[in-house]
């Protein structure tokens, strides 16, 4: 049974503060995940009471960004789910390959390994000088990980196995170097990036894109919440553009599934008007 440090009601008031005195809206991510990360939090930070923890995060401005990194999900891999990049690769890139400009955004980041890997995928395919890659993240933490492109040494072996699955054609290692327990990407990767804060919940669309990825991120959101970032990523997307989400997601019950046909298993769908 999970240990029920603080009760609905303080974290209620938590979550208000934080949209009030920040602009970071979390009063309809899912309540199970917010409670569990709210009273880790509570619980690593040693506070002796909930009017603590609340007069820590309205008077400290600095410790929001920590609020924000332990409550918000940052989990990802490289070339995650293969298959996935397989379909990507092998149906989805062409495709865009005959426009003259490609637009991709990555929404909900994280510390960047699936940008880096779509990166290495549109170098394989001739398609990276003609692209640009939005990177986006709520948390600023994770989006300064991301920009400087370095991650674990040990990691490397399971993203070299998912890049093999995938249908990577070279060696894995020609697009690292290492240094002792970690490895920098090659810059040239992160020449077509542009990393910057979003928060899907309260911030509008700033551009018209060909690709949208947001995987494994709406998980964590209730359903009125994830129907506000469907009609933004609808409204982000061209006329014929893509929209890629997590194996658990689906726009399938959304207002905006007539708008959409889907591609294929690997959940991936095409905008048809």
């Amino acid at each position: 049974m999970e240990q029920k440090i603080l009760q609905d009601d303080d974290i209620e008031t938590l979550l208000t503060d934080v949209f009030e005195l920040y602009g970071y809206d979390f009063t309809d991510y899912s309540r199970a995940s917010i409670r569990r990360r709210v009273n880790r939090l509570f619980i690593l930070d040693r506070f002796l009471s909930f009017a603590e923890f609340r007069y820590r995060l309205r008077s400290d401005s600095s410790y929001l960004r920590r609020f924000i990194e332990q409550v918000t999900v940052n989990v990802t891999e490289m070339f995650r789910d293969p298959l996935f990049y397989k379909t990507l690769r092998e149906e989805i890139l062409p495709t865009l390959g005959t426009y003259p400009f490609i637009r991709i955004w990555h929404a909900g980041c994280s510390t960047g390994e699936e940008v880096y890997s779509m990166a290495i995928l549109l170098k394989e395919l001739g398609l990276y000088e003609k692209s640009l890659l939005y990177a986006t993240d709520i948390n600023p933490e994770v989006l300064e990980k991301a920009k400087k492109g370095i991650f674990p040494l040990l990691h490397m072996k399971q993203y070299s196995e998912n890049y093999i699955a995938s249908g990577g054609t070279r060696e894995f290692s020609s697009y690292y170097a290492a240094n002792y327990d970690k490895v920098i990407f090659n810059a040239d990767l992160r020449k077509k990036m542009i990393f910057s804060t979003h928060n899907l919940v309260s911030d509008g669309s700033f551009n018209e894109f060909q690709l949208i990825l947001c995987r494994n991120v709406l998980i964590y959101f209730d359903r009125n919440l994830q129907s506000r970032v469907f009609d933004l990523f609808s409204e982000s997307l061209d006329s014929l553009g893509f929209l890629a989400l997590g194996s658990k997601e689906t726009i399938r019950f959304s207002n905006i599934n007539p708008l959409f046909k889907q591609v294929n298993k690997e959940k991936i769908w095409r905008k048809t008007a």
